[in-house]
């Protein structure tokens, strides 16, 4: 309660201004109302990956081979503004945008919660990347996420046992290469429910291994979120 007192104070005598047009900002979110109404989200989807399509039916790809994740959801489009949001927090380090991308995360998929997982566990990156980038864009997110949600905060639970290159840089081909048995579960998840958070997801490789891997050690049940979806 007297954090939210201090947040309602905060907001009142130092309104912030939007990170897109640097008008008057919409608590909690540090981007007006226009701005955010103005945020591309997607129309029909397949129920199971997310992944816009003309029909809200399983696609293909999940018909053909359906992935370790048991359901995928993306806030919005991974297009204007959103992509400039993202590289700003990705490749600037403006955790500004952390913030505000977490907060739009639960607000928009909250009612995807219909049933509570027991920890929430951002996809990690390489200690090497790590300590070169001096934070995980996706456990910056999903601490909005745990702390909104009321749940658990898990940034240990999987590791990333190899660095692997870029997927932006590869075809869909061999991004399932890069980073094919690239994580390992280091935690008791036997029976658990998972909310996995990234920033983006396009192919789905890198999510849909590290689900693998949390099915292989017995969790559940693993849901993904994601900010944007390509």
């Amino acid at each position: 309660m007297v954090y939210n007192c201090l947040r309602k104070w905060h907001w009142t005598l130092l309104p912030a201004h939007c990170l897109l047009c640097r008008g008057r900002a919409r608590p909690p979110f540090e981007l007006c109302p226009g701005c955010i109404a103005d945020l591309p989200r997607p129309a029909a989807i397949c129920p199971r990956c997310g992944a816009p399509a003309s029909a809200a039916r399983l696609c293909g790809h999940c018909q053909r081979q359906p992935p370790s994740f048991h359901r995928a959801r993306a806030a919005y489009l991974y297009a204007p503004p959103v992509d400039y949001l993202l590289h700003a927090l990705k490749y600037r380090g403006q955790l500004a945008v952390a913030r505000t991308l977490g907060e739009l995360l639960y607000a928009t998929l909250q009612d995807e919660l219909r049933v509570m997982p027991d920890r929430v566990v951002p996809i990690p990156l390489h200690p090497t990347r790590l300590r070169s980038r001096g934070f995980n864009q996706a456990a910056e997110l999903a601490r909005r996420v745990a702390r909104r949600a009321d749940l658990i905060l898990d940034t240990r639970c999987v590791a990333r046992t190899r660095a692997t290159a870029p997927q932006t840089q590869l075809s869909e081909r061999a991004r399932r290469g890069n980073v094919r048995n690239a994580f390992r579960v280091v935690a008791h998840v036997a029976g658990e429910r998972i909310l996995l958070i990234d920033d983006v997801m396009t192919t789905g490789n890198t999510v849909n291994e590290v689900a693998r891997a949390l099915v292989a050690a017995g969790a559940q049940r693993i849901d993904v979120w994601t900010v944007a979806r390509a």
